[in-house]
């Protein structure tokens, strides 16, 4: 919601009520850099102007995309004028936005060739009879190990890998094989094992993409909200000239 005032100036009341906010949040924002700082009266009160509502509007509609410190960042990048580091961290958020959609992907199709728990092991397997069964070297689950794939229990100094340690060994070897790399995998196993395992993961897979869809759209608006602050930042006089507006009255 844009905020246009006849005279250009707003109290902290005025652009807080268009948003649904207190008076105090608008103040925080001021305070967090992520809205122009307010010229004050000899009084003391606080002069906002149009620019401020832009900037304000423009934060409060990058928040559901991009979150708080996203968000933050841009806008406070936005208003010293480096458009660039203000694009990167836009470009930054995209970038993650596409990770999870892969992983969603990566994690629906392995999800179909994970072993059901009848083909599992019923007791912990050593590190040779599981790199045996899936084909790779005991250096191979080491690795896979360092890079948070797996956490095997341990006797000593031998390694014992539980059915679910199975389980998980067998989704990270289809995944590498399909050509991802040792930190996706890990992301998706941690997916796995958050959701108690494929099966609750796999029924909720449909909730990701729509979350990833809201996401999205949230991103899209963000994006065009701050495109209508930055042209109205373009064509406005620089911030504090109000053209000698009177004091607002009140600092609420």
């Amino acid at each position: 919601m844009l905020l246009k005032s006849q005279n250009g100036v707003h109290r902290p009341v005025d652009l807080a009520r268009a948003h649904g906010l207190s008076a105090q949040a608008v103040r925080n924002y001021e305070q967090a850099g992520v809205i122009p700082p307010a010229r004050r009266t000899p009084s003391g009160y606080r002069v906002y102007t149009d620019d401020h509502a832009g900037a304000l509007a423009a934060y409060l509609g990058l928040l559901p995309g991009y979150g708080y410190p996203a968000a933050g960042e841009i806008m406070r990048a936005v208003l010293r004028d480096d458009l660039d580091a203000a694009l990167a961290v836009i470009d930054a958020a995209h970038v993650q936005l596409r990770r999870d959609r892969d992983t969603v992907t990566a994690v629906a199709a392995a999800l179909v060739t994970t072993p059901a728990a009848g083909q599992l092991p019923d007791r912990p397997v050593s590190v040779g009879v599981l790199a045996h069964r899936l084909g790779v070297t005991a250096a191979t689950l080491r690795k896979w190990e360092r890079a948070g794939i797996l956490a095997p229990a341990r006797s000593g100094t031998a390694r014992a890998y539980s059915p679910d340690d199975v389980r998980d060994a067998e989704l990270a070897h289809l995944l590498r094989r399909g050509g991802y790399l040792l930190g996706h995998i890990s992301v998706v196993i941690e997916q796995v094992r958050a959701a108690g395992g494929p099966g609750p993961l796999a029924a909720s897979i449909a909730q990701w993409r729509d979350r990833l869809t809201a996401r999205g759209r949230a991103m899209l608006t963000g994006s065009a909200r701050l495109s209508d602050y930055l042209d109205q930042r373009h064509a406005a006089p620089p911030v504090g000239d109000t053209g000698g507006a009177a004091a607002c009255g009140e600092d609420q």
